[in-house]
Protein backbone atom coordinates (compact mmCIF):
# COMPACT_ATOMS: atom_id res chain seq x y z
CA UNK A 1 0.00 0.00 0.00
CA UNK A 2 1.54 3.18 -0.96
CA UNK A 3 2.76 5.10 1.92
CA UNK A 4 -0.03 8.10 1.41
CA UNK A 5 -2.80 6.07 1.94
CA UNK A 6 -1.17 4.88 5.23
CA UNK A 7 -2.62 8.57 6.58
CA UNK A 8 -6.06 9.82 5.77
CA UNK A 9 -5.89 11.87 2.82
CA UNK A 10 -8.02 15.46 1.96
CA UNK A 11 -10.60 16.31 -0.51
CA UNK A 12 -10.93 19.66 -1.56
CA UNK A 13 -14.29 20.78 -2.92
CA UNK A 14 -16.23 23.66 -4.69
CA UNK A 15 -19.67 23.67 -5.73
CA UNK A 16 -22.23 25.82 -7.09
CA UNK A 17 -26.03 25.62 -7.66
CA UNK A 18 -26.96 27.96 -10.66
CA UNK A 19 -30.48 28.79 -11.80
CA UNK A 20 -29.37 29.62 -15.58
CA UNK A 21 -30.37 31.87 -17.85
CA UNK A 22 -33.71 31.19 -19.06
CA UNK A 23 -35.58 29.64 -16.00
CA UNK A 24 -37.75 31.63 -13.32
CA UNK A 25 -37.29 28.72 -10.71
CA UNK A 26 -34.43 26.92 -9.63
CA UNK A 27 -35.01 22.78 -9.28
CA UNK A 28 -31.66 21.99 -8.43
CA UNK A 29 -30.88 20.96 -5.17
CA UNK A 30 -27.43 19.44 -3.75
CA UNK A 31 -25.73 18.11 -0.64
CA UNK A 32 -21.89 19.07 -0.27
CA UNK A 33 -20.71 18.22 3.45
CA UNK A 34 -23.43 19.53 5.30
CA UNK A 35 -24.92 22.48 2.69
CA UNK A 36 -27.62 22.14 1.38
CA UNK A 37 -30.73 25.01 -0.35
CA UNK A 38 -33.76 25.85 0.83
CA UNK A 39 -36.87 24.36 -1.08
CA UNK A 40 -37.51 27.88 -2.83
CA UNK A 41 -34.54 29.39 -3.74
CA UNK A 42 -33.04 31.16 -6.78
CA UNK A 43 -29.49 29.42 -6.68
CA UNK A 44 -26.69 30.59 -5.52
CA UNK A 45 -24.69 33.92 -6.48
CA UNK A 46 -21.13 32.55 -5.76
CA UNK A 47 -19.04 29.63 -5.51
CA UNK A 48 -18.27 28.29 -2.42
CA UNK A 49 -15.40 25.71 -1.47
CA UNK A 50 -13.80 23.97 1.19
CA UNK A 51 -11.68 20.66 2.27
CA UNK A 52 -12.58 17.21 4.21
CA UNK A 53 -10.35 14.60 5.62
CA UNK A 54 -11.19 11.05 4.34
CA UNK A 55 -11.59 10.13 8.16
CA UNK A 56 -15.01 12.19 8.13
CA UNK A 57 -16.30 9.82 5.43
CA UNK A 58 -17.51 12.63 3.18
CA UNK A 59 -20.90 12.86 1.07
CA UNK A 60 -21.47 14.49 -1.97
CA UNK A 61 -24.96 14.94 -4.03
CA UNK A 62 -26.51 16.58 -6.65
CA UNK A 63 -30.71 16.29 -7.35
CA UNK A 64 -32.31 17.95 -10.37
CA UNK A 65 -36.06 17.87 -9.14
CA UNK A 66 -38.94 16.90 -11.99
CA UNK A 67 -42.65 18.13 -11.56
CA UNK A 68 -44.70 20.85 -12.69
CA UNK A 69 -45.83 23.76 -9.82
CA UNK A 70 -42.87 23.60 -7.57
CA UNK A 71 -42.99 19.89 -7.53
CA UNK A 72 -39.66 19.95 -8.90
CA UNK A 73 -38.02 21.99 -6.26
CA UNK A 74 -39.71 20.28 -3.71
CA UNK A 75 -38.34 16.81 -4.91
CA UNK A 76 -34.66 18.13 -4.54
CA UNK A 77 -34.68 19.66 -1.21
CA UNK A 78 -36.45 16.69 -0.19
CA UNK A 79 -34.08 14.21 -1.11
CA UNK A 80 -31.25 16.60 -0.34
CA UNK A 81 -32.61 16.95 3.04
CA UNK A 82 -33.52 12.98 3.32
CA UNK A 83 -30.28 12.06 2.16
CA UNK A 84 -28.28 14.36 4.71
CA UNK A 85 -30.58 12.84 7.59
CA UNK A 86 -29.58 9.21 6.59
CA UNK A 87 -26.06 10.47 6.19
CA UNK A 88 -26.11 11.99 9.98
CA UNK A 89 -27.49 8.71 11.32
CA UNK A 90 -25.77 6.12 9.43
CA UNK A 91 -21.96 7.68 8.18
CA UNK A 92 -20.44 4.69 9.76
CA UNK A 93 -21.53 2.25 7.25
CA UNK A 94 -20.11 4.46 4.81
CA UNK A 95 -16.83 2.42 5.82
CA UNK A 96 -18.39 -0.64 6.62
CA UNK A 97 -20.45 -1.36 3.59
CA UNK A 98 -20.88 1.22 1.20
CA UNK A 99 -22.91 -0.16 -1.32
CA UNK A 100 -25.22 -0.67 0.99
CA UNK A 101 -25.19 2.32 2.71
CA UNK A 102 -25.86 3.92 -0.94
CA UNK A 103 -28.85 1.66 -1.79
CA UNK A 104 -30.28 2.23 1.61
CA UNK A 105 -30.09 5.84 0.96
CA UNK A 106 -31.26 5.80 -2.39
CA UNK A 107 -34.68 3.87 -0.71
CA UNK A 108 -34.71 6.50 2.15
CA UNK A 109 -34.93 9.56 -0.27
CA UNK A 110 -36.98 7.79 -2.52
CA UNK A 111 -39.77 6.59 0.15
CA UNK A 112 -39.61 10.37 1.43
CA UNK A 113 -40.60 12.31 -1.82
CA UNK A 114 -42.82 9.27 -2.51
CA UNK A 115 -44.68 10.30 1.03
CA UNK A 116 -44.26 13.81 0.46
CA UNK A 117 -46.55 13.07 -3.36
CA UNK A 118 -49.43 10.91 -1.95
CA UNK A 119 -50.06 13.08 1.17
CA UNK A 120 -50.38 16.40 -1.30
CA UNK A 121 -52.07 14.20 -3.80
CA UNK A 122 -49.76 15.03 -6.72
CA UNK A 123 -49.79 13.09 -9.38
CA UNK A 124 -46.21 13.16 -10.40
CA UNK A 125 -42.77 14.76 -8.98
CA UNK A 126 -39.45 13.32 -8.80
CA UNK A 127 -35.76 13.77 -8.99
CA UNK A 128 -32.38 12.55 -10.01
CA UNK A 129 -29.29 11.77 -7.82
CA UNK A 130 -25.95 11.68 -8.03
CA UNK A 131 -24.03 10.80 -5.26
CA UNK A 132 -20.34 9.92 -4.17
CA UNK A 133 -19.09 8.32 -1.12
CA UNK A 134 -15.43 8.50 0.38
CA UNK A 135 -14.76 5.05 1.83
CA UNK A 136 -11.08 3.83 2.83
CA UNK A 137 -9.09 3.88 -0.61
CA UNK A 138 -12.40 3.59 -2.49
CA UNK A 139 -14.82 6.22 -3.51
CA UNK A 140 -18.26 4.97 -4.46
CA UNK A 141 -20.55 6.36 -7.44
CA UNK A 142 -24.26 6.11 -7.06
CA UNK A 143 -26.89 7.36 -9.73
CA UNK A 144 -30.51 7.85 -10.46
CA UNK A 145 -31.59 9.32 -13.72
CA UNK A 146 -28.96 11.74 -15.73
CA UNK A 147 -27.52 14.04 -13.47
CA UNK A 148 -23.90 12.44 -13.88
CA UNK A 149 -20.55 11.86 -12.29
CA UNK A 150 -17.36 12.46 -14.35
CA UNK A 151 -13.78 11.35 -13.28
CA UNK A 152 -10.35 12.89 -14.18
CA UNK A 153 -6.52 11.74 -13.49
CA UNK A 154 -3.65 14.00 -15.61
CA UNK A 155 -4.99 13.59 -18.98
CA UNK A 156 -7.80 10.85 -18.66
CA UNK A 157 -11.44 11.35 -18.32
CA UNK A 158 -14.16 9.25 -18.31
CA UNK A 159 -18.03 9.18 -17.48
CA UNK A 160 -18.63 7.05 -14.83
CA UNK A 161 -22.68 7.29 -13.93
CA UNK A 162 -24.88 5.59 -16.17
CA UNK A 163 -28.11 8.06 -17.78
CA UNK A 164 -31.75 5.87 -16.87
CA UNK A 165 -33.17 7.20 -20.64
CA UNK A 166 -35.61 5.39 -22.89
CA UNK A 167 -33.76 5.48 -26.36
CA UNK A 168 -33.91 8.40 -28.30
CA UNK A 169 -36.72 10.61 -28.40
CA UNK A 170 -38.03 12.79 -31.07
CA UNK A 171 -39.73 15.64 -29.02
CA UNK A 172 -37.55 17.16 -26.18
CA UNK A 173 -35.76 14.96 -23.70
CA UNK A 174 -36.57 11.17 -23.23
CA UNK A 175 -38.44 10.52 -20.18
CA UNK A 176 -36.05 9.10 -17.37
CA UNK A 177 -36.48 5.08 -16.42
CA UNK A 178 -34.91 5.69 -12.83
CA UNK A 179 -35.33 8.42 -10.63
CA UNK A 180 -36.06 9.60 -6.67
CA UNK A 181 -39.75 9.41 -6.40
CA UNK A 182 -40.86 6.14 -8.02
CA UNK A 183 -43.81 4.71 -6.25
CA UNK A 184 -43.16 0.97 -5.31
CA UNK A 185 -46.21 -0.09 -7.17
CA UNK A 186 -44.92 1.34 -10.45
CA UNK A 187 -41.06 -0.18 -10.69
CA UNK A 188 -37.98 -1.35 -8.84
CA UNK A 189 -35.73 1.08 -7.81
CA UNK A 190 -32.12 0.05 -9.14
CA UNK A 191 -29.74 2.75 -8.75
CA UNK A 192 -26.20 2.67 -10.79
CA UNK A 193 -23.46 2.32 -8.68
CA UNK A 194 -19.86 1.96 -8.93
CA UNK A 195 -16.33 1.37 -7.29
CA UNK A 196 -13.56 3.49 -8.10
CA UNK A 197 -10.18 4.16 -6.92
CA UNK A 198 -8.79 6.69 -5.01
CA UNK A 199 -5.31 8.20 -6.04
CA UNK A 200 -3.71 11.92 -5.00
CA UNK A 201 -4.77 14.67 -8.42
CA UNK A 202 -7.60 12.48 -9.01
CA UNK A 203 -10.77 14.58 -9.81
CA UNK A 204 -14.82 14.03 -9.56
CA UNK A 205 -17.27 15.70 -11.13
CA UNK A 206 -20.98 15.60 -10.07
CA UNK A 207 -23.82 17.70 -12.32
CA UNK A 208 -27.22 18.27 -13.24
CA UNK A 209 -27.44 18.09 -17.34
CA UNK A 210 -27.64 22.09 -16.96
CA UNK A 211 -24.36 21.29 -17.55
CA UNK A 212 -24.34 18.50 -19.86
CA UNK A 213 -26.91 19.34 -22.18
CA UNK A 214 -24.47 22.74 -22.48
CA UNK A 215 -21.47 21.15 -23.16
CA UNK A 216 -20.05 17.99 -24.86
CA UNK A 217 -17.72 15.19 -22.86
CA UNK A 218 -15.34 16.75 -24.96
CA UNK A 219 -15.80 20.12 -23.64
CA UNK A 220 -16.06 18.87 -19.87
CA UNK A 221 -12.77 17.00 -20.14
CA UNK A 222 -10.73 19.79 -21.95
CA UNK A 223 -11.71 22.04 -18.77
CA UNK A 224 -11.95 19.12 -15.85
CA UNK A 225 -8.10 18.19 -16.91
CA UNK A 226 -6.66 21.60 -16.72
CA UNK A 227 -4.24 22.34 -14.29
CA UNK A 228 -6.78 24.66 -12.28
CA UNK A 229 -8.14 24.76 -8.62
CA UNK A 230 -11.09 23.11 -8.39
CA UNK A 231 -13.01 26.48 -7.34
CA UNK A 232 -11.37 28.14 -10.87
CA UNK A 233 -12.40 24.85 -12.70
CA UNK A 234 -16.37 25.03 -11.27
CA UNK A 235 -16.28 28.53 -12.05
CA UNK A 236 -15.25 28.17 -16.19
CA UNK A 237 -17.31 25.02 -16.47
CA UNK A 238 -20.45 27.53 -15.06
CA UNK A 239 -19.53 30.47 -17.19
CA UNK A 240 -18.70 27.76 -20.25
CA UNK A 241 -22.51 26.70 -20.14
CA UNK A 242 -24.00 29.80 -19.11
CA UNK A 243 -22.19 31.27 -22.34
CA UNK A 244 -23.57 28.71 -24.95
CA UNK A 245 -27.09 29.48 -23.41
CA UNK A 246 -27.89 28.40 -19.75
CA UNK A 247 -31.12 26.86 -20.66
CA UNK A 248 -31.35 25.24 -17.74
CA UNK A 249 -30.48 25.21 -13.70
CA UNK A 250 -27.23 24.04 -13.41
CA UNK A 251 -25.70 22.14 -10.52
CA UNK A 252 -21.82 21.65 -9.89
CA UNK A 253 -19.73 19.65 -7.00
CA UNK A 254 -16.55 19.24 -7.57
CA UNK A 255 -13.06 17.55 -5.45
CA UNK A 256 -10.02 16.75 -6.05
CA UNK A 257 -8.19 14.09 -4.00
CA UNK A 258 -4.74 15.56 -2.21
CA UNK A 259 -2.20 14.19 -0.19
CA UNK A 260 -2.61 14.74 3.26
CA UNK A 261 -0.30 16.95 5.32
CA UNK A 262 2.34 15.18 6.98
CA UNK A 263 2.74 15.09 11.31
CA UNK A 264 5.97 15.33 12.76
CA UNK A 265 5.59 10.99 13.44
CA UNK A 266 5.42 10.58 9.59
CA UNK A 267 7.89 13.29 8.81
CA UNK A 268 10.93 11.48 11.53
CA UNK A 269 9.75 8.10 9.68
CA UNK A 270 10.54 9.33 6.18
CA UNK A 271 13.84 10.58 7.80
CA UNK A 272 14.68 7.09 9.23
CA UNK A 273 14.00 5.41 5.78
CA UNK A 274 16.10 8.15 3.43
CA UNK A 275 18.68 7.26 6.25
CA UNK A 276 18.29 3.62 5.88
CA UNK A 277 18.47 3.49 2.32
CA UNK A 278 21.68 5.49 2.44
CA UNK A 279 23.14 3.02 4.37
CA UNK A 280 22.24 0.22 2.57
CA UNK A 281 24.21 1.81 -0.81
Amino acid sequence: MAQWQKTAYRIEYAYVCHIGKIRNNNEDNFWCCGELLPAQNQGMDHIRSGSVSQKELPLLAVFDGMGGESCGEMASYIAASSCGEYYEQYREEISEDPEQFLKNACIRMNQAVCDYSAENKIRSMGTTAAVLAFAGNQVYGCNLGDSRIYQAEDSQFRRVSRDHVLGGSLFGKSPLTQYVGIPEESMALEPSIVKMEVHPGMRYLLCSDGLTDMLSDGEIADILTRELPVQETVELLLERALKKGGRDNATLVLCEIREPEKTWFHKMLDRMHKRDEGDEK
